[in-house]
């Protein structure tokens, strides 16, 4: 641990006020294990604005669509994409826009996972260091504060990860029945 890192601990620890991020409080030591894109994104506190490209697409059905309404997924889309995350210590919010959509998620730690809220849907997943970035494990959906059947769910994947020393993500959510709701990936430029 840096000269800096001990001090703000000891600071820290003094006030009784965890500083540290969201990612760094629910990965502790494996945080430092993170690609170095992904420890820049997730160790940042306040505003940050990042740009990058990204590549969406929806499922075509009607309860596809529907579901994807309630919970405020982004458009199909191809080209730029603006991320805007507030960091606070409570949690973080995130807001996605592609073109003209936006996505806004607002994320915190319960119990060691880490819970997003989307519109009236809140997803809890457990962060799994892997040797190129993190995989989000989904352990619990509820709507509404109703809990709903994790198996309905096994069509959601998330990751992040750094490819060509570049923070990139790779989201795809589909259900049983409906089909796709939606897949998102791209990149964002992180420090550039």
């Amino acid at each position: 641990m840096s000269g800096i890192a001990r001090a703000r601990s000891l600071s820290e620890q003094a006030s009784g006020v965890d500083a540290r991020s969201l990612y760094q409080r629910i990965l502790g030591a494996d945080f430092e294990r993170l690609p170095a894109s992904l420890r820049e994104l997730h160790a940042r506190g306040g505003a940050q604005r990042y740009a990058g490209e990204a590549e969406a697409s929806r499922g075509t059905g009607s309860l596809s669509r529907l579901c994807g309404w309630i919970a405020g997924l982004p458009p199909a889309h191809a080209g730029a994409i603006e991320v805007e995350i507030d960091a606070d210590r409570d949690g973080e919010t995130w807001m996605r826009r592609f073109g003209h959509g936006a996505m806004r998620s607002r994320l915190r730690e319960r119990g060691g996972l880490i819970q997003e809220r989307l519109g009236p849907m809140a997803f809890a997943f457990a962060l799994e260091p892997v040797d190129d970035g993190l995989v989000w494990r989904l352990r619990s959906v509820r709507a509404l504060g109703v809990a709903l059947p994790l198996r309905w769910f096994d069509g959601m994947h998330a990751r992040e990860f750094e490819h060509d020393g570049r923070y990139r993500f790779d989201v795809r959510a589909a259900l049983p029945g409906i089909g796709l709701l939606v897949h998102y990936r791209g990149w964002l430029a992180i420090g550039d």
